[in-house]
Parts: structure tokens; C-alpha cells; sequence
């Protein structure tokens, strides 16, 4: 069904990636590929001169491990750490990277979310190709 399927990675405990990646191997073609991604805010640079020295690659590290924990066994999906918004980046990702399909977890909505907006809605409303949201 799908060449290029996108399944953002959100190291939060109230997403299921391991439903989303399961449906992005329901979606996709025989010859396809899924990546993922996650997306981190980086750290404001007046922040970064009072953490001492190895924090931040500590944190990249832990963020891989975290990810590849995520994925767990799903051997087929190459992976990406970013660092930006996680709405904007993800839709600009799959812009650069010709993903025709979105798989995005997301958990059950707030009254937060009413007022700000989640990772999920804003990619589904800026997205140039289908998006799935997985609950």
C-alpha cells in the first residue's frame, strides 16, 4: 500500500510505538521501507554554559537507547535523531525524505490539548501525505 512510511518515536510512556510500528507493517508495500524518528528539544544555548561538560551526549546516548528500545525487535526500521519541534520536524522530514504515509501514536487527548494542540493534530493538519494516528 505504502513505499515510505514514517513512524515518529516519542520516548514518552503513554505512546504505543509498538501498535504503530505493527500498523505501518500492515500498511506498507512488500518492497517498502519504514523509518522512524524521534525528536527532541534541544537545550536553549544560555542553559548549556551552567550543565557540565558530557551532558548533552549523555543525553543523545540515552535517547538512542531509548529509541532502540522502542523499536525493539523491528530489525527493518532505520532511525534518526533530531532535534527541533517534533511537529514541524516530523512533517518536514517526511517532506524531504518522499514518506507517502505517517504513522503517529498518540494518547488520549486532554484539556490541554484543546488549547495548545498536539504533536499528532499538528501533523495531521500539515502533512502532505496520509497520516495515521494510532491510539
Amino acid at each position: 500500500m505504502y513505499k515510505h512510511i514514517l513512524v515518529p518515536v516519542s520516548l514518552d510512556q503513554d505512546r504505543n510505538t509498538k501498535e504503530a510500528l505493527r500498523v505501518a507493517h500492515k500498511l506498507l508495500d512488500q518492497d517498502g521501507t519504514i523509518s522512524a524518528i524521534h525528536v527532541d528539544e534541544p537545550i536553549p544555548n544560555f542553559a548549556t554554559t551552567y550543565l557540565p561538560k558530557g551532558v548533552e551526549e549523555e543525553r543523545v546516548v540515552g535517547m538512542e537507547v531509548g529509541v532502540r528500545e522502542a523499536l525493539g525487535d523491528a530489525a527493518d526500521v532505520k532511525h534518526e535523531i533530531l532535534l527541533g519541534n517534533a511537529g514541524q520536524k516530523i512533517v518536514e522530514y517526511a517532506g524531504e525524505n518522499e514518506i507517502d504515509c505517517i504513522v503517529v501514536a498518540s494518547h488520549r487527548p486532554g484539556l490541554q490539548d484543546y488549547f495548545l494542540g498536539s504533536t499528532a493534530a499538528r501533523v495531521v493538519r500539515h502533512a502532505h501525505c496520509a497520516v495515521h494516528v494510532v491510539r
